[in-house]
């Protein structure tokens, strides 16, 4: 699917009424997700990975998509050149192989967008990107993991490279560019919504911890889309 298509219409078989994009025929349907938003090494994916576990959500993270690409094809080589620098992959690429990535999870039937709420991380990274999922996505909340102490998360992501074998991506001069271009690119996708849509859940703490202050967000998310469940 290219940027310019419309996302397939979900079957109508779950329970989940999506919406229409605006101006479609009526076949421009919006998946219902919610964005795990924060910082890097904050526990986006910690907590997508949790919550894709739960039945009526699915997690796709936007660095795995990445990570899974044949390091050897042009939009591989793209993508790890910016990655190296610790600066963001240009937005329609980026769309692009999400995008992609999105259709191979519907046709091997991992992801169920009748009945799963997309958890994404990793995406959208800008403002300009969340304007491009418009059409694709509907936001039903912004989940910001907030966490003050970067220094703690420096140490994190270089502690996570080092035990994941990815000697590269443990180099502190990019992790603390990433933080500069999270500020000063990312950050601002938090004004792009509305802030009744935008939660704020604090980051620090274990897993379970945070994953329970979660929790109180996205619940009342899930029994909206399907007050018959439970």
């Amino acid at each position: 699917m290219t940027s310019t298509e419309q996302p397939r219409k979900p079957a109508a078989a779950g329970s989940f009424v999506p919406r229409a994009a605006a101006g479609s025929s009526g076949d421009g349907w919006l998946y219902p997700a919610l964005l795990l938003f924060g910082a890097p090494g904050v526990g986006k994916g910690t907590q997508g990975a949790i919550l894709g576990h739960i039945p009526g959500f699915f997690h796709l993270s936007m660095g795995d998509i990445f990570r899974a690409l044949d390091p050897d094809s042009s939009e591989g080589k793209q993508a790890r050149r910016h990655f190296l620098r610790g600066e963001l992959v240009p937005d329609e690429l980026t769309i692009r192989i999400w995008k992609r990535g999105l259709d191979q999870r519907i046709d091997s039937g991992a992801y169920h967008p009748e009945r799963e709420i997309l958890v994404l991380d990793g995406i959208p990274r800008n403002p300009n990107q969340s304007e491009l999922l418009k059409d694709t996505i509907d936001v039903r909340v912004v989940v910001h993991l907030a966490a003050s102490d970067e220094e703690l998360m420096i140490r994190r992501i270089r502690g996570r490279a080092l035990a994941e074998n990815r000697p590269d991506d443990a180099d502190e001069a990019v992790i603390r560019r990433r933080f500069e271009v999270y500020h000063a690119e990312t950050e601002p996708v938090l004004r792009y919504y509305p802030p009744e849509q935008v939660a704020t859940v604090d980051a620090l703490g274990t897993p379970v911890e945070v994953l329970r202050r979660l929790l109180d967000v996205i619940i009342p998310v899930q029994k909206q889309l399907s007050p018959d469940e439970g």
